[in-house]
């Protein structure tokens, strides 16, 4: 449990172990310094009231920084003007002072600070009838200009930590933001890659099941497999929620041959040109989920498809994947999970993905920047 997680759960319990300590520093030093002080008077019980009561406003300088300092201020003035013992009542104000530079800034402390200095000056030289500077005069102007120099770097201290940890803050949450939709682009792209296989395989196994037997046991063998494919997926991935570690499944284009089998099976035939070559393993994965989804979505949307087209073009700097159908398609498509996810994987690599209407049918078109070799 982080300290600063504490106290803002329970702040009351600080102020008041603040206010009790000052309280104690304060009735003792004094009651002590009136058994030395040569002339002084012994601690009253309405001297020990009146301390008592300065110091525990302390408890409330944090909702009324600036009218606790002027009482304050105001009653320390008092009691070293009375014949009671002399004592640390001045760390009262002090405390106060501190407190309304951090919370209002120094300018509105130093304006009071001034307007206390002027406010005391004036009754010194009223009463003494005299316009001689005293020592004491220049103790107070250095002891408000040192409290506010502290209190403002203390405030811009404790900015600059809230900062940093708002920055932190902010971070975590992209950074969980940002994995999120990573696995729930994995998810998509099992399940509906898998489910989209498993719908065709099962139409055709219901539109032969009396007149070819053969050929709907194949097509359950199908289902089976896709079925049991997306499981075993669909647990790795799960996994990363579990644990918290990167046991998501790695695709890649290593496993090219099998995603062409199984979207041949739901009668389209794959024709591949080209080498994509050794590529990282974030370009490798994000190739490999652009054409599953494409595939998928020729599978589920591609009226009338028969052939299909991936085309690989390699260059130093970058890899080139086409993925183009000759269905029936005469309508822009509407962007949905799957192309929203095509395009955030292309762009978290810094390249692009583009869709749409070609002349014989429907293409995409995915550009990955290749910065290194894995």
């Amino acid at each position: 449990m982080r300290p600063d997680w504490w106290q803002a759960r329970n702040p009351w319990v600080g102020r008041v172990v603040r206010t009790v300590l000052v309280l104690v520093l304060v009735l003792g030093a004094t009651s002590g310094a009136s058994h030395w002080q040569r002339h002084g008077q012994p601690l009253t019980a309405a001297g020990f009231a009146w301390l008592a009561a300065t110091v525990l406003t302390l408890l409330v300088v944090h909702r009324f920084p600036l009218t606790i300092f002027l009482l304050t201020v105001a009653s320390a003035y008092l009691y070293y003007s009375s014949d009671l013992p002399g004592g640390p009542v001045i760390i009262v104000p002090t405390i106060a002072l501190f407190m309304l530079t951090r919370l209002r800034g120094p300018l509105t402390a130093g304006i009071t600070g001034a307007a206390v200095l002027a406010a005391g000056f004036t009754a010194f030289f009223v009463s003494r009838r005299s316009l001689e500077f005293t020592a004491g005069g220049g103790l107070a102007v250095v002891w408000i200009a040192a409290v506010i120099g502290v209190g403002t770097a203390v405030r811009y201290q404790w900015a600059a930590v809230q900062a940093r940890r708002e920055q932190a803050a902010e971070h975590r949450h992209r950074m969980a933001e940002q994995e999120r939709l990573r696995i729930a682009r994995e998810v998509h792209d099992v399940v509906a890659h898998s489910l989209a296989m498993i719908n065709v395989q099962a139409g055709v196994a219901a539109h032969v099941a009396d007149r070819r037997p053969e050929q709907a046991k194949e097509a359950l063998l199908n289902i089976k497999a896709a079925s049991a494919s997306a499981l075993k997926d669909l647990r790795a991935t799960l996994a990363v929620l579990r644990s918290g570690e990167d046991k998501a499944p790695a695709p890649s284009l290593a496993n090219l041959d099998e995603l062409v089998c199984r979207v041949e099976a739901a009668g389209l035939d794959i024709r591949v040109h080209g080498d994509h070559g050794e590529l990282p393993a974030p370009v490798d994965g994000a190739a490999y989920r652009i054409l599953q989804e494409s595939l998928t979505n020729i599978v589920r949307h591609a009226e009338g498809a028969r052939a299909v087209d991936v085309r690989f073009e390699r260059r130093a700097d970058a890899l080139t994947l086409t993925v183009r159908d000759d269905g029936r398609t005469t309508a822009e498509p509407t962007p949905g999970h799957g192309l929203r996810g095509m395009c955030e994987r292309a762009a978290a690599l810094g390249g692009q993905v583009t869709a749409g209407v070609v002349p014989g049918g429907f293409e995409v078109r995915a550009e990955l920047p290749v910065e290194g070799e894995s």
